[in-house]
Protein backbone atom coordinates (compact mmCIF):
# COMPACT_ATOMS: atom_id res chain seq x y z
CA UNK A 1 0.00 0.00 0.00
CA UNK A 2 1.82 3.56 -0.88
CA UNK A 3 2.01 6.44 1.88
CA UNK A 4 -1.01 8.07 -0.04
CA UNK A 5 -3.42 4.89 0.17
CA UNK A 6 -2.32 5.18 4.40
CA UNK A 7 -3.34 8.74 4.39
CA UNK A 8 -6.37 8.02 3.47
CA UNK A 9 -6.92 4.80 5.56
CA UNK A 10 -6.38 6.75 8.32
CA UNK A 11 -8.50 9.88 7.63
CA UNK A 12 -11.17 7.89 7.31
CA UNK A 13 -10.78 6.52 10.56
CA UNK A 14 -10.22 9.88 12.32
CA UNK A 15 -13.77 11.10 10.55
CA UNK A 16 -15.47 7.75 12.08
CA UNK A 17 -14.13 8.34 15.10
CA UNK A 18 -15.20 12.06 15.35
CA UNK A 19 -18.51 11.35 13.94
CA UNK A 20 -19.29 9.31 16.93
CA UNK A 21 -17.51 11.22 19.52
CA UNK A 22 -18.70 14.45 18.25
CA UNK A 23 -22.35 13.49 18.97
CA UNK A 24 -21.65 12.22 22.27
CA UNK A 25 -19.79 15.18 23.46
CA UNK A 26 -22.56 17.08 22.94
CA UNK A 27 -25.15 15.68 24.22
CA UNK A 28 -23.02 15.40 27.46
CA UNK A 29 -22.67 18.54 27.45
CA UNK A 30 -26.40 19.26 26.76
CA UNK A 31 -26.83 17.20 30.10
CA UNK A 32 -24.65 19.16 32.07
CA UNK A 33 -26.24 22.12 31.19
CA UNK A 34 -29.75 20.99 31.60
CA UNK A 35 -28.57 19.72 35.17
CA UNK A 36 -26.67 22.63 35.66
CA UNK A 37 -29.98 25.03 34.58
CA UNK A 38 -32.44 22.99 37.13
CA UNK A 39 -30.12 23.53 39.95
CA UNK A 40 -29.50 26.81 39.91
CA UNK A 41 -33.25 27.91 39.41
CA UNK A 42 -34.25 26.15 42.83
CA UNK A 43 -31.11 27.65 44.21
CA UNK A 44 -32.29 31.31 42.86
CA UNK A 45 -36.08 30.32 44.13
CA UNK A 46 -34.22 30.00 47.36
CA UNK A 47 -32.83 33.23 47.23
CA UNK A 48 -36.37 35.31 46.44
CA UNK A 49 -38.06 33.09 49.12
CA UNK A 50 -35.96 34.33 52.22
CA UNK A 51 -36.20 37.94 50.51
CA UNK A 52 -39.83 37.92 50.51
CA UNK A 53 -39.94 35.94 54.29
CA UNK A 54 -37.79 38.75 55.31
CA UNK A 55 -40.30 41.17 53.66
CA UNK A 56 -43.26 39.96 55.23
CA UNK A 57 -41.72 39.66 58.35
CA UNK A 58 -40.94 42.98 58.71
CA UNK A 59 -44.67 44.02 57.67
CA UNK A 60 -45.72 41.96 60.34
CA UNK A 61 -43.63 43.43 63.12
CA UNK A 62 -43.51 46.90 61.80
CA UNK A 63 -47.51 46.85 61.20
CA UNK A 64 -48.84 47.71 65.01
CA UNK A 65 -46.57 51.06 65.45
CA UNK A 66 -47.11 52.93 62.08
CA UNK A 67 -50.81 53.66 62.97
CA UNK A 68 -51.98 55.22 59.53
CA UNK A 69 -48.81 55.18 58.04
CA UNK A 70 -47.94 54.02 54.72
CA UNK A 71 -45.33 51.39 54.91
CA UNK A 72 -43.18 50.32 51.69
CA UNK A 73 -40.12 47.89 52.30
CA UNK A 74 -37.31 47.06 50.15
CA UNK A 75 -35.31 44.12 51.30
CA UNK A 76 -32.02 43.82 49.75
CA UNK A 77 -30.94 40.92 46.83
CA UNK A 78 -29.35 37.98 48.82
CA UNK A 79 -25.72 37.07 47.44
CA UNK A 80 -26.47 34.08 44.61
CA UNK A 81 -22.73 32.52 45.81
CA UNK A 82 -24.33 31.99 49.52
CA UNK A 83 -25.99 28.28 49.23
CA UNK A 84 -29.19 28.02 51.25
CA UNK A 85 -30.02 24.50 52.69
CA UNK A 86 -33.28 23.19 52.64
CA UNK A 87 -34.75 23.57 56.28
CA UNK A 88 -38.06 21.33 57.20
CA UNK A 89 -38.76 23.18 60.24
CA UNK A 90 -38.90 26.72 58.10
CA UNK A 91 -36.77 29.64 58.54
CA UNK A 92 -36.80 32.16 60.95
CA UNK A 93 -36.64 35.69 60.92
CA UNK A 94 -35.53 38.21 63.31
CA UNK A 95 -34.77 41.70 63.62
CA UNK A 96 -33.90 43.82 67.01
CA UNK A 97 -36.84 45.85 68.40
CA UNK A 98 -35.15 49.08 68.55
CA UNK A 99 -34.08 48.72 64.98
CA UNK A 100 -37.79 48.12 63.91
CA UNK A 101 -38.35 52.35 63.93
CA UNK A 102 -35.15 52.91 61.42
CA UNK A 103 -35.13 53.34 58.48
CA UNK A 104 -32.64 50.63 57.60
CA UNK A 105 -32.92 47.29 59.21
CA UNK A 106 -30.42 44.17 59.27
CA UNK A 107 -33.07 41.22 59.33
CA UNK A 108 -30.99 37.51 60.71
CA UNK A 109 -32.36 34.52 58.78
CA UNK A 110 -31.62 31.19 60.37
CA UNK A 111 -32.21 27.58 60.63
CA UNK A 112 -32.71 25.88 63.94
CA UNK A 113 -32.12 22.56 62.70
CA UNK A 114 -28.73 22.82 61.03
CA UNK A 115 -27.72 25.91 63.02
CA UNK A 116 -27.50 27.82 59.27
CA UNK A 117 -28.30 31.93 59.21
CA UNK A 118 -27.30 34.86 57.09
CA UNK A 119 -28.25 38.24 57.31
CA UNK A 120 -30.06 40.54 54.91
CA UNK A 121 -30.55 44.37 54.61
CA UNK A 122 -34.31 46.10 54.45
CA UNK A 123 -34.98 49.34 53.71
CA UNK A 124 -38.31 51.06 54.89
CA UNK A 125 -39.87 53.89 53.83
CA UNK A 126 -42.39 55.27 55.70
CA UNK A 127 -45.07 58.06 54.23
CA UNK A 128 -48.48 59.63 55.58
CA UNK A 129 -51.09 61.22 53.71
CA UNK A 130 -51.59 64.76 54.84
CA UNK A 131 -51.93 68.31 53.01
CA UNK A 132 -49.73 69.95 50.47
CA UNK A 133 -49.37 73.14 48.91
CA UNK A 134 -50.16 73.00 45.34
CA UNK A 135 -48.31 76.22 44.13
CA UNK A 136 -46.02 78.76 45.72
CA UNK A 137 -47.64 80.79 48.52
CA UNK A 138 -46.85 84.32 50.06
CA UNK A 139 -47.25 85.18 53.68
CA UNK A 140 -50.61 86.21 54.14
CA UNK A 141 -52.11 84.14 52.06
CA UNK A 142 -55.16 82.59 52.96
CA UNK A 143 -55.48 79.09 52.23
CA UNK A 144 -57.85 77.88 49.92
CA UNK A 145 -58.84 74.46 48.19
CA UNK A 146 -56.79 75.61 45.12
CA UNK A 147 -53.40 75.90 46.76
CA UNK A 148 -54.03 72.40 48.97
CA UNK A 149 -53.62 69.16 47.86
CA UNK A 150 -52.42 65.82 49.34
CA UNK A 151 -49.73 63.87 48.75
CA UNK A 152 -47.75 60.87 50.55
CA UNK A 153 -45.17 62.75 52.72
CA UNK A 154 -41.88 60.97 54.18
CA UNK A 155 -42.04 61.01 57.92
CA UNK A 156 -38.89 61.86 58.77
CA UNK A 157 -39.65 65.23 56.44
CA UNK A 158 -42.21 66.19 59.43
CA UNK A 159 -41.09 68.07 62.34
CA UNK A 160 -44.26 69.86 63.25
CA UNK A 161 -47.61 69.10 63.50
CA UNK A 162 -49.52 68.16 59.94
CA UNK A 163 -52.83 67.49 58.58
CA UNK A 164 -54.50 64.82 57.14
CA UNK A 165 -57.26 66.94 55.60
CA UNK A 166 -57.47 70.11 53.48
CA UNK A 167 -61.05 71.00 54.79
CA UNK A 168 -59.97 71.96 58.23
CA UNK A 169 -57.43 74.43 56.80
CA UNK A 170 -59.84 76.34 54.31
CA UNK A 171 -59.80 80.09 55.73
CA UNK A 172 -56.19 79.63 57.63
CA UNK A 173 -53.11 81.94 57.45
CA UNK A 174 -49.41 81.23 56.10
CA UNK A 175 -47.01 83.14 58.00
CA UNK A 176 -43.91 82.08 55.45
CA UNK A 177 -43.15 82.05 51.94
CA UNK A 178 -43.60 78.44 51.05
CA UNK A 179 -42.68 76.46 48.17
CA UNK A 180 -44.97 74.24 46.12
CA UNK A 181 -45.14 70.35 47.43
CA UNK A 182 -44.52 71.63 50.65
CA UNK A 183 -45.99 69.75 53.40
CA UNK A 184 -48.38 72.08 55.54
CA UNK A 185 -47.56 71.95 59.28
CA UNK A 186 -49.06 73.60 62.08
CA UNK A 187 -46.25 76.10 62.94
CA UNK A 188 -46.92 77.96 59.09
CA UNK A 189 -50.28 78.96 60.02
CA UNK A 190 -52.40 81.29 62.38
CA UNK A 191 -55.74 80.46 62.33
CA UNK A 192 -56.21 83.64 64.66
CA UNK A 193 -53.15 85.91 64.17
CA UNK A 194 -51.74 88.62 65.84
CA UNK A 195 -54.12 91.89 65.80
CA UNK A 196 -56.75 89.91 64.51
CA UNK A 197 -60.60 91.02 65.49
CA UNK A 198 -61.71 88.14 66.64
CA UNK A 199 -65.27 86.80 68.40
CA UNK A 200 -64.70 85.37 71.52
CA UNK A 201 -67.18 83.14 73.43
CA UNK A 202 -67.84 81.94 76.75
CA UNK A 203 -70.43 79.64 78.67
CA UNK A 204 -71.92 81.67 81.63
CA UNK A 205 -74.67 80.24 83.75
CA UNK A 206 -76.00 78.32 80.89
CA UNK A 207 -75.76 80.39 78.59
CA UNK A 208 -73.45 81.02 75.68
CA UNK A 209 -72.10 84.99 75.49
CA UNK A 210 -70.03 86.57 72.69
CA UNK A 211 -67.84 89.71 72.42
CA UNK A 212 -65.14 90.94 70.56
CA UNK A 213 -61.85 91.22 70.77
CA UNK A 214 -58.13 91.19 69.82
CA UNK A 215 -55.87 88.35 69.50
CA UNK A 216 -52.46 89.02 71.29
CA UNK A 217 -50.66 85.81 70.01
CA UNK A 218 -50.57 84.36 66.60
CA UNK A 219 -52.65 80.81 67.11
CA UNK A 220 -53.92 77.36 65.45
CA UNK A 221 -56.85 75.26 66.66
CA UNK A 222 -56.51 73.68 69.86
CA UNK A 223 -53.93 76.68 71.13
CA UNK A 224 -54.30 78.79 74.14
CA UNK A 225 -53.62 82.51 72.93
CA UNK A 226 -54.08 86.09 74.51
CA UNK A 227 -56.43 87.81 73.59
CA UNK A 228 -57.86 91.16 74.67
CA UNK A 229 -61.82 91.85 75.46
CA UNK A 230 -62.59 94.74 73.48
CA UNK A 231 -65.30 95.90 75.64
CA UNK A 232 -63.32 95.86 78.89
CA UNK A 233 -59.96 96.22 77.53
CA UNK A 234 -59.05 92.86 79.99
CA UNK A 235 -56.89 90.09 78.44
CA UNK A 236 -57.87 86.90 79.15
CA UNK A 237 -56.65 83.31 77.88
CA UNK A 238 -58.59 81.36 75.08
CA UNK A 239 -58.39 78.45 73.52
CA UNK A 240 -59.02 78.90 69.30
CA UNK A 241 -61.79 76.96 68.25
CA UNK A 242 -61.54 77.77 64.45
CA UNK A 243 -60.50 80.69 62.11
CA UNK A 244 -61.73 84.25 63.52
CA UNK A 245 -63.18 82.42 66.83
CA UNK A 246 -61.81 81.63 70.18
CA UNK A 247 -63.46 80.44 73.54
CA UNK A 248 -63.16 80.85 77.17
CA UNK A 249 -62.67 78.20 79.46
CA UNK A 250 -64.90 79.30 82.48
Amino acid sequence: MTPTEHEKVNMREMNMKTSFFVPALIGALLVSLTSFTAFAQPEKNKHKDLQNGAKAYLLEAIGDRHNQDNIVIEVADIDDRIAIPSCPTDFQYHADSEALAQSYISVRVSCKQNDWYVFTNARVLRTRTIAVTAGMISPGTVLTSENLRLADIEINRLRHTAYNDIKPLIGARMKHRVRQGQPIQANMLCFVCEGDRITISAQLSGMQVKTAGIAQQDGVIGDNIEVLNASSRKSVIAEVASVQEVVVRL
